[in-house]
């Protein structure tokens, strides 16, 4: 079995190319970006761990898990976010390997992130990497559709994805192995979709 990676900036469609493989190959997709929220809760001592790593209480009175306190203390903190994520992605790519386990006979299964291509802990992950790409004011436009947010926040949080945006101007990053343009319709996508996997995925048919 093999690791398909899939990633890409705010608004790119990443979502949607998981869609698509999910309904064709009735592959497992596992969305790292929301599995690591709900780690937060469900993991025995995720969550305590960093709290005496940063020496702070991160719950409200109920015992609650509170991402706006944690929020606070890495968004401008660069130590402490990488100190965060050093403790955060071991548990997340064991849970993934343990998910994995109930899809051991299909041919792959996807892994969804957003920030894989940033994150150093994660370098070398999976077997496939493909990057869903559009530019930058399509992407925008899609992401303030889908959130309903202004033009001005979805940006501000676009241009932190600095990596993303030097990908959509032209860089090549080595650990992409495909790049899917999604700047046109559906069925566009779903064909560029299934001739990527053809030509990436052994005994794909």
């Amino acid at each position: 079995m093999q690791i398909l990676v899939i990633t890409g900036g705010i608004g790119s469609g990443k979502s949607e190319v998981c869609r698509i493989l999910k309904d064709t190959y009735a592959c497992g997709v596992y969305n790292a970006d929301e599995k690591v929220k709900s780690l937060y809760n469900t993991h025995q001592t995720l969550l305590s761990d960093i709290e005496n790593a940063l020496g702070t209480i991160l719950k409200d009175d109920e015992g609650r898990f509170l991402p706006s306190l944690l929020a606070e203390r890495i968004f401008s903190d660069r130590m402490q976010l990488e100190l965060v994520e050093s403790m955060v992605f071991p548990v997340l790519v064991k849970d993934f390997y343990e998910w994995m386990q109930d899809y051991k006979d299909d041919s792959f299964v996807v892994f969804e992130s957003a920030t894989i291509l940033e994150k150093p802990q994660l370098k070398g992950f999976g077997d496939k990497v493909i990057l869903v790409d559009a530019p930058f004011e399509t992407r925008m436009e899609r992401a303030c559709r889908r959130d309903g947010s202004s033009q001005e926040s979805i940006r501000a949080r676009m241009m932190n994805q600095k990596l993303m945006n030097s990908i959509s101007s032209g860089e090549t990053i080595p650990a992409v192995d495909a790049v899917i343009d999604n700047s046109g319709t559906e069925d566009e996508l779903k064909t560029k979709v299934l001739l990527t996997i053809k030509n990436l995925i052994d005994n794909i048919i």
